[in-house]
């Protein structure tokens, strides 16, 4: 083959190869990037139950911002850091699980379950277990840059109250009736 027709050849099946090139990178990057990301979002779950507001803090942009459900949203490490201290504070033994991690095309839909006594300065004793959702949008720094977070926050409220019937003062009665009560 002369070096005319390999130069022909290869313009010929240029566009193929930069097809399959974009192709690769496209879904190897994506799954990279989720794989990523579950990491961070691990990450971000043990910093809720760190009982270290800051450590929750960190996950965010400098200018970064949690607005949960409709409420002014905290915005900066400063507020960021108060708002995870007050749910810290409330709920002192509080563990965050994740649930799931997943990518709409646009932000990362982080899903956890959090569960914990309230313990704090004014505490009822009460039993806590909610579970919500998170929208994020991570800047190119790899940080949330803004989370739009969802989640019941009458029930939160009743289940701090006591006012919630299938959550209380931890005693064995309570929980038990609990138990029955959700199996019907």
């Amino acid at each position: 083959m002369s070096f005319r027709n390999l130069v022909h050849s290869l313009f010929a099946i240029a566009p193929l190869v930069a097809l399959l090139i974009v192709i690769g990178c496209a879904s190897g990057g994506s799954q990279m990037s989720l794989s990523k990301m579950k990491e961070f979002a691990l990450s971000y779950t043990k910093a809720w139950s760190s009982q270290n507001p800051a450590s929750v803090a960190a996950h965010y942009a400098e200018d970064g911002s949690l607005q949960i459900n409709e409420n002014e949203p905290s915005v900066g490490h400063d507020q960021l850091k108060a708002t995870a201290k007050s749910f810290m504070t409330e709920l002192p033994d509080m563990v965050l699980t994740m649930n799931d991690l997943t990518f709409d095309g646009k932000r990362y839909i982080y899903r956890w379950t959090l569960d914990g006594t309230n313990a704090g300065p004014e505490g009822t004793g009460n039993t806590v277990h909610i579970s919500g959702y998170e929208e994020w949008s991570i800047n190119s720094e790899g940080l949330i840059q803004q989370s739009q977070g969802h989640m019941d926050l009458d029930d939160y409220a009743r289940q701090l109250s006591g006012d919630s019937p299938n959550y209380g003062p931890p005693n064995k009665s309570l929980n038990s009736n609990a138990g029955e009560a959700g199996a019907g």
